[in-house]
């Protein structure tokens, strides 16, 4: 093993750093190369002894906002199915673990949101996948409801996941994690994809 290659590793990520950055403020057009190697601290060339093209870094940064965020959740997941949990109790753990690793990695999940749909069509496919497995997980976390005997029927999952996915992407957008709580957002979203909006009596 080369003794250069923990600096070559701690080199590319800080290229990735700084890209996921410079995509989530600029947008994929807005951001460059030379832009990305500069703020890195490097010289425009020596960025091509990591990456071949700025396609390879985006791709990079989308896969590495949704493998952060699967690996929280799966985990989640897993233990609480692995404790006995209830349904209800596995996805508001889903959710928190969803939301904690989302505003945790901003840069690299927000980029991911925002540029995904700039991008060629030969860079979000090979992205697509990934985003299919962590979309499959969530459809596991629904079904368990149909299976445990609840009102939602399999036509609900994809919808319900949609709805719920897109809820706590967007809170980038506004929820501080400094100033509030990401135990207390979860138990709001869940509370919400769980019981809807109105009380008992209000039905």
């Amino acid at each position: 093993m080369s003794t250069k290659e923990p600096k070559i590793n701690e080199t590319r990520k800080r290229v990735l750093d700084v890209a996921a950055r410079q995509f989530r403020a600029n947008g994929y057009s807005g951001v460059g190369l030379r832009g990305i190697a500069k703020e890195a601290g490097l010289k425009a060339g020596s960025l091509y002894y990591h990456f071949n093209s700025k396609d390879e870094i985006v791709t990079e940064v989308l896969n590495i906002g949704i493998r952060l965020v699967h690996e929280a959740v799966e985990e989640a997941v897993a233990q609480s199915r692995a404790e006995g949990s209830s349904a209800e109790l596995t996805l508001r753990e889903a959710v928190k673990a969803h939301l904690s690793a989302f505003l945790e990695w901003s840069d690299y999940t927000s980029a991911n949101i925002r540029i995904f749909g700039q991008l060629p069509e030969s860079v979000r496919m090979v992205n697509v996948q990934a985003r299919s497995d962590y979309e499959h997980l969530w459809d596991s976390v629904f079904e368990r409801f149909v299976t445990d005997g609840y009102v939602l029927d399999a036509k609900s999952v994809r919808t319900a996941r949609l709805f719920l996915l897109g809820a706590m992407n967007a809170s980038l957008e506004w929820f501080d994690p400094q100033q509030g709580n990401i135990e207390g957002l979860a138990d709001q979203y869940a509370q919400l994809i769980l019981h809807g909006l109105l009380s008992e009596g209000a039905k």
